[in-house]
């Protein structure tokens, strides 16, 4: 199933309702979903699949922590999105995630993580 917004990008839809970001932004669910998975597909330049992972995943649900971080903060959805995505593009992965995950050591974390999740969905599926 996908979700097709006002610019007639697919976005694919959630397969994790009750956790990660979806589960976790609760009732702006639906809204930060539409804004965050194509915003984040276009600043990593990973496919939408691969970002629904990471969202669907337990690094989706600390994504979401830090959106309802800038939330709390008084900033509106978009605002709060953009901060989150800003702060996961500038963090780095060290050497420990980087060994610990297989990640490559450098890459911004939110564009390592959305790789790793890609990766590990894809292994589900074979």
């Amino acid at each position: 199933m996908t979700i097709n917004t006002h610019t007639n990008t697919s976005i694919p839809a959630t397969r994790n309702e009750s956790w990660g970001f979806y589960g976790t932004m609760q009732d702006k669910a639906p809204a930060a979903w539409a804004i965050a998975l194509p915003a984040i597909a276009e600043i990593t330049g990973c496919a939408p699949d691969a970002v629904r992972a990471f969202l669907d995943s337990r690094h989706g649900r600390h994504f979401a922590d830090e959106v309802q971080n800038h939330l709390y903060l008084g900033r509106d959805l978009e605002q709060s999105l953009q901060a989150a995505i800003a702060t996961w593009m500038g963090w780095t992965i060290k050497r420990l995630t980087a060994k610990e995950y297989g990640i490559p050591r450098g890459l911004p974390y939110l564009t390592g993580f959305v790789l790793h999740c890609e990766i590990v969905d894809e292994q589900l599926a074979a």
